[in-house]
């Protein structure tokens, strides 16, 4: 809670303007997670050439939508959410924007601190992140990393940005966004897809199909919460579910086995950390 109130009070309080670049889904989701942690709208400048009639809204609310770049102050800080295909025709309409005091904050997957500083202005303060799509329920998680100009106070309130979707994690190494990436950024589909193939499997054991699937799905979803709220080791928990001989130990002497689930989860990890490097040039 108290972290909670310290985000609150980062944002409700802030000194000067946020910008947004890019108001779709993610970036649409952090400004709705701003706004419930106190911004005023009308320290919001939203830069997003399709909004959402939920953004556009924010206009009645005082926020500033597409506002010409030339008559906006430097702001406290600057949220880069486009696609990272677009980053290069778009951060240099913006890139202006950015002055000695703002901090420059990305959630593009794949773009550099090196790449960031090349398309923003000399000396910028950069803060590069990866979150995950739960961010749009507020349970994402988001790891990030400050280049050097980056002082004590500007991480703070990059810490609070980002934590309106989530928990956040900071590394100090760059290059561990790479197997972030392929754990949490990329991981939600691996859980989707074990959703996907436990219906299936429950479906060619007899089930009715749109059993299996409620099944699957509540499954997932409640373990995940269980594990969540439990704090215990994820490896105990399955041991409680597991009766020496039973129904569960039968199916992990299967999925336990050295070619199941942890080799192929070690490598479907390993191409993704390896395709995050390439896509990073």
């Amino acid at each position: 809670m108290a972290a909670d109130n310290h985000h609150t009070a980062a944002l409700a309080n802030l000194a000067g303007t946020l910008v947004l670049v890019g108001a779709g889904k993610m970036g649409g989701a952090m400004l709705q997670g701003w706004l419930r942690l106190g911004l005023d709208p009308a320290r919001a400048i939203v830069f997003e050439p399709q909004p959402s009639a939920d953004i556009a809204a924010l206009a009645g609310r005082g926020a500033r939508l597409n506002p010409a770049p030339s008559g906006t102050s430097a702001p406290a800080a600057m949220v880069i959410a486009v696609k990272p295909q677009s980053a290069s025709d778009v951060i240099p309409n913006v890139a202006s924007l950015a002055g000695p005091g703002t901090v420059v904050v990305s959630i593009m997957a794949g773009k550099t601190l090196t790449v960031l500083e090349s398309l923003l202005p000399p000396g910028s303060a950069v803060v590069r992140s990866m979150p995950n799509t739960p961010a749009a329920i507020g349970r994402g998680i988001t790891v990030a990393v400050a280049n050097a100009r980056v002082t004590a106070g500007q991480r703070d309130l990059a810490n609070s940005l980002l934590a309106a979707t989530g928990m956040v994690e900071w590394v100090e190494d760059e290059a561990l966004l790479d197997p972030v990436t392929a754990v949490s950024g990329s991981g939600p589909a691996y859980v989707f897809l074990l959703t996907e193939a436990l219906a299936r499997a429950g479906e060619a054991a007899g089930l009715p199909a749109p059993l299996a699937a409620k099944l699957a799905c509540e499954t997932v979803a409640g373990s995940g919460e269980l594990m969540r709220q439990s704090d215990i080791d994820p490896a105990v928990l399955r041991q409680n579910v597991t009766s020496p001989g039973g129904t569960t130990a039968a199916a992990l002497e299967v999925l336990m086995s050295q070619d199941g689930l942890a080799a192929l989860m070690e490598r479907a990890v390993a191409a993704a950390t390896r395709r995050s490097r390439e896509l990073a040039g």
